[in-house]
């Protein structure tokens, strides 16, 4: 197995911190600001990686766009029905696939099924694979036209 890259890593902790955030009902950039305030003095806190902010910002700012995608892809499944963790993986996912032009759709995919895999249940990859595999038939029309506005 390769060891995960710092890429990985940042997409891990962004993945925290939008369950947490959504956990408890606060902005995830909040808890950024936040743990940006306290890692001076208390580096237990954690390193904030400069793209776990990039793709936390963007989920956070295109929330309603993002959510409504998802919605959109699920069968027979409510978003508010997911496992949290699957919700968070979904949207950093989406978000990425939809907004970040500078990351290989083919890599949203495999770190969204690593993530599923290391951190939800058995069926969580195939599931989340299932619904970014066709938000990623999506994704070449949506990455265009943004880059043409």
């Amino acid at each position: 197995m390769k060891k995960p890259g710092t890429r990985h890593k940042a997409r891990k902790r962004a993945v925290d911190l939008l369950f947490e955030a959504e956990a408890k009902g606060v902005k995830a950039t909040q808890l950024i600001a936040e743990r940006r305030e306290i890692y001076p003095t208390d580096d237990s806190v954690g390193t904030m990686y400069e793209y776990t902010v990039r793709v936390v910002e963007g989920v956070t700012t295109d929330a309603s766009q993002v959510d409504a995608v998802i919605e959109s892809h699920l069968e027979n499944w409510k978003l508010h029905r997911l496992p949290a963790v699957d919700r968070a993986i979904l949207r950093l996912a989406v978000w990425e696939l939809l907004y970040a032009t500078d990351v290989d759709i083919d890599v949203v995919l495999d770190e969204a099924v690593e993530l599923a895999k290391e951190l939800s249940t058995d069926d969580s990859p195939s599931f989340v694979n299932g619904v970014l595999g066709k938000v990623a038939e999506l994704a070449p029309q949506v990455r265009a036209a943004a880059s043409a506005e």
